[in-house]
């Protein structure tokens, strides 16, 4: 049986109609007076940066998504009592819809993304009604697929997986033209001249086209990035948007804290990147990294905190303290920093990578880090190899196994030493799973136009070895520590994990002001619960810091 569309079976939760008590509550957090649009005037446009939520008072808007290229497809007609707009309103982010008057025209109240968050937390009644229909709108435009953002390339392609695993992780919206059968994508690439070499070619909502760019330029194109004043000082910074950071950063602004969250890459960190947690508390049926995150996401922007993504963090200003009445500084990439009373460490872990010849030639070309569902569609009925037995391994298998001939997995000891039980019994069911216990990956054959062709295996043992021909393999080797922006300016152990506890609060590193949490934390648990944990325990902490310093100015 074919699977229905959010679009269909939660559609009343998606376009909610307020009632007239709760329209009341909402005008008083009205960012201006009302408007009058004629019949077919545009509302507001894809692409219009820091376009508002409408609500309608009299008349209709009718909402349309980009539908390819060059097309438009109706999503909804908006009536009295209801509200425009998806998550992008909540960071007035630009709009990845249009909407335009009915017939008759429209009377509509406009609220600004301050003035709508204003409402989610002023009032708890309408704020859960508005939160789940702007969640669900943005959830049912990435299941249409010709909404947001277009890709024109070779699908499968290094750069086209990139690039849609960025936006996928995102959570923007995105649909791939295979520039070879699609008649639209081929005939742009020939108007414009786009050579081989430059491809993908991107087309952002607002129409600005890019060519091959790297993912920062393409969060730039999408407004994913916030301006960044040079002379605001942050109650905190936080450096790190897996579930650390973000529950630092939910706590921190629901708590009245101005906040500031980079990542380098996606937000979620590496749990973002797990097909399913089964083991988080109050999920009994699991739930997806990118869910998690996503929903954390959500709930930090509606309180208020800044996101950049992705925007890698270069060091951190070690001269200057918080001692002394100083903001710490941040110097980030493309030459900005930024300011603030407080730095929380939250960067996580690197994925590890062995010690291979040319494995970077293959990354993204038939190696990966990580199992979306972007991974499992280019390897299904496959045969296919995964080197790694912890947890985020195990996960990766249950997963993919449902979508290739037969999956490989490789580990170097007995499953049990490292992984969870639930996982360990629910592998030994899966019938295409073979289990290689003492072996590790140690070459890799093909190239980066053709992609990964073999791979040969050792046999830890004896020393004895086997070629395996695949062309898709999954690397889940454990982490090293994402501390490295951190040189001089904190103690670490030896493997390079921060230090903290060595003076009056436990989350606190050796320099005052700044905090670490999460997997980069020397001693931390190594799970999603734990992470989100010391989240909020440091925000307690930040406050105590904070009370202190004030008591010794007095």
């Amino acid at each position: 049986m074919a699977r229905m569309s959010t679009l269909a079976t939660r559609q009343h939760q998606m376009f909610p109609v307020l009632d007239a008590v709760q329209v009341e509550t909402a005008t008083r957090f009205a960012s201006g007076p009302s408007r009058r649009f004629a019949a077919g005037e545009t509302v507001y446009a894809i692409g219009e940066q820091g376009a508002p939520a409408w609500l309608v008072l009299e008349g209709a808007i009718h909402v349309f998504r980009r539908d390819g290229l060059s097309h438009e497809a109706a999503v909804t007609v908006h009536g009295p009592g209801q509200l425009t707009g998806e998550v992008n309103q909540l960071a007035g982010r630009p709009s990845i819809a249009t909407g335009r008057a009915g017939p008759e025209g429209c009377t509509v109240l406009p609220f600004d993304a301050a003035h709508l968050r204003a409402l989610m937390v002023g009032s708890a009644d309408v704020g859960e009604v508005i939160m789940r229909a702007l969640i669900l709108r943005r959830v049912g435009l990435i299941e249409e697929g010709g909404a947001g953002t277009i890709l024109i390339g070779v699908p499968g392609s290094p750069d086209i997986v990139r690039l849609q695993g960025f936006l996928t992780r995102a959570g923007y919206p995105n649909l791939v033209l295979d520039v070879a059968a699609d008649g639209e994508g081929h005939d742009m690439v020939v108007r414009l001249g786009v050579l081989p070499g430059e491809l993908p070619l991107v087309v952002c909502p607002n129409g600005t086209l890019l060519r091959r760019p790297a993912d920062g330029d393409l969060a730039s194109c999408l407004g994913m990035m916030p301006d960044l004043d040079p002379a605001t000082i942050y109650d905190v910074a936080i450096v790190g948007a897996g579930p650390a950071g973000l529950a630092a950063a939910v706590y921190a602004a629901s708590e009245g804290l101005s906040v500031i969250v980079l990542d380098e890459r996606a937000m979620g960190g590496q749990a973002g990147a797990s097909s399913r947690i089964e083991n988080y508390l109050g999920f009994p049926t699991g739930i997806s990294g990118q869910a998690l995150a996503g929903r954390a996401f959500n709930q930090a922007l509606k309180f208020g905190a800044e996101i950049a993504v992705p925007l890698p963090v270069l060091r951190l200003d070690c001269e200057r303290c918080v001692e002394s009445g100083d903001p710490l500084t941040l110097e980030l990439a493309g030459d900005r920093s930024i300011r603030a009373g407080a730095v929380i460490i939250a960067s996580g872990a690197r994925y590890r990578r062995p010690a291979i010849a040319d494995l970077a030639t293959f990354e993204g070309a038939g190696i990966s880090y990580w199992a979306s569902p972007i991974e499992a569609r280019l390897c299904a009925g496959e045969e296919i190899a995964l080197v790694g037995g912890g947890n985020s391994a195990g996960q990766a298998v249950v997963f993919l196994a449902g979508h290739v001939k037969r999956l490989h997995m490789f580990v170097r000891r007995d499953l049990s030493e490292t992984m969870s039980r639930y996982l360990i019994d629910r592998i030994a069911a899966l019938p295409n799973v073979e289990i290689h216990v003492g072996s590790e990956v140690t070459a890799l054959e093909g190239d980066r136009a053709g992609g990964l062709t073999g791979a040969t295996f050792r046999n830890i043992a004896d020393g004895t070895t086997h070629q395996c021909p695949l062309r898709h393999m999954f690397l889940f080797i454990g982490a090293d520590p994402n501390a490295a922006w951190l040189a001089g300016c904190v103690d670490t152990d030896d493997k390079g994990f921060v230090v903290t506890g060595t003076g009056a609060l436990p989350l606190e590193t050796s320099r005052p002001g700044v905090f670490a949490i999460g997997d980069v934390r020397a001693g931390s648990t190594k799970r999603v619960a734990a992470a989100v944990g010391e989240g909020a325990a440091v925000v307690a902490q930040i406050h105590a810091a904070i009370a202190a310093r004030a008591g010794e100015e007095q």
